[in-house]
């Protein structure tokens, strides 16, 4: 197990790159906690493969260090940086057994066979392979064969770090449940160094203690699923995280107060903003309805049931936004404002979230 520090780390697939905006991974200067398991979360071509990658030493970086427990393993081929990496697709040995596939890690490290054997039992239990160690990999289905890769990736206890790409994306859907469950409980059992790539945030927000939340090339926020739902640093943290996104709204702000369209919004804390675009960010939870009254003047669009709540679908100061409601609870008739709790109302310049200068009823 190790702790992982990037070290003013960039990456471009150019040769000789101009600009930032020719850098697939913008500079990063963060320290990944010995015996935690984070994900590497955002959109197809945001940079996490090519951060796990550069991590495993797949990949060798424009610039900056890779450290592991402060020793610097940026020249270090795969080989010496004591990892285990399973990838999006299936990576077997098909002439051997299942058993095989699995011991094969531990063999290769002159392991005795008596610890091999109870081992590949331990895993075979957890990826629920007991009954097939002795079938040959070939001819097994995608998914059987991934959980092999997953099964071999985990099989050693002394590496500094398990890495997984996009692992369950050849997993059916109950399995990968099941998997995300095992591979949490496994980590809580023996401490490994985790770190998952995946662009679910299902996945991510129930695997992790800590979500690395990665746009355009950047770490833009690490944090518990509360921190991220809770307090976005980044509009698209906001965007991302959470089913429907936060809602955005253009808005003036002056002290305790925001202006939106013609409404003023009670912002429950004090802001300073400057010159660049602001916006107010509110969750779909702290949306509420009304007829007449106070309030931003909307426009009713449709009513979604999914089951354990309903969206209102709403037209508000030229956006389209989200309100969740209660299984329970009815649209009032006539609904045309909204309102929100202001504990749960965010302020961005520029995209990036504001910290409030005073509190109402706390400090900053």
């Amino acid at each position: 197990m190790a702790k992982i520090t990037l070290d003013n780390l960039a990456h471009s697939y150019l040769k000789h790159p101009k600009d930032e905006g020719d850098f697939a991974l913008k500079e990063l200067n963060h320290d990944w906690i010995d015996g935690e398991a984070y994900a590497l979360l955002g959109a197809s071509g945001c940079g996490k493969s090519t951060l796990l990658n550069i991590i495993s030493g797949l990949l060798h970086p424009s610039q900056g260090r890779i450290l592991f427990d402060d020793k610097d393993v940026t020249q270090a081929p795969t080989a010496e940086r004591n990892i285990a990496q399973v990838f999006q697709f299936p990576v077997v040995y098909d002439t051997m057994t299942v058993q095989d596939n699995l011991a094969f890690p531990l063999r290769n490290r002159g392991m005795d066979e008596a610890y091999v054997a109870q081992r590949v039992q331990e895993i075979a239990r957890v990826i629920g392979m007991e009954d097939q160690l002795r079938r040959k990999a070939r001819g097994l289905t995608a998914d059987a064969k991934q959980k092999i890769s997953l099964g071999r990736g985990m099989v050693r206890k002394d590496v500094n770090a398990l890495l997984f790409d996009e692992p369950l994306t050849v997993i059916d859907p109950h399995m990968k449940w099941e998997l995300r469950t095992q591979l949490k409980q496994l980590h809580q059992d023996f401490g490994h160094t985790m770190i998952y790539v995946t662009h679910d945030q299902t996945e991510a927000l129930t695997f992790a203690d800590k979500v690395v939340v990665m746009y355009d090339g950047r770490v833009v926020q690490i944090g518990t699923p509360q921190e991220l739902f809770e307090r976005p640093a980044h509009t698209f943290v906001g965007y991302f995280i959470g089913s429907p996104g936060m809602n955005l709204f253009d808005a003036e702000i002056s002290g305790q107060t925001a202006r939106v369209g013609a409404a003023e919004v009670d912002l429950g804390a004090v802001y300073e903003t400057g010159a660049g675009r602001v916006q107010i960010g509110v969750r779909p939870e702290f949306v509420h309805l009304s007829a007449g009254g106070e309030g931003i003047p909307a426009t009713m669009n449709r009513v979604e049931d999914v089951g354990r709540h309903k969206i209102a679908r709403i037209d508000a100061a030229g956006s389209r936004i989200a309100a969740i409601l209660s299984e329970e609870q009815r649209v009032p008739a006539g609904a045309d404002r909204i309102t929100f709790d202001p504990q749960g109302i965010n302020v961005y310049e520029n995209d990036w979230r504001v910290v409030p200068t005073a509190r109402v009823g706390e400090a900053a």
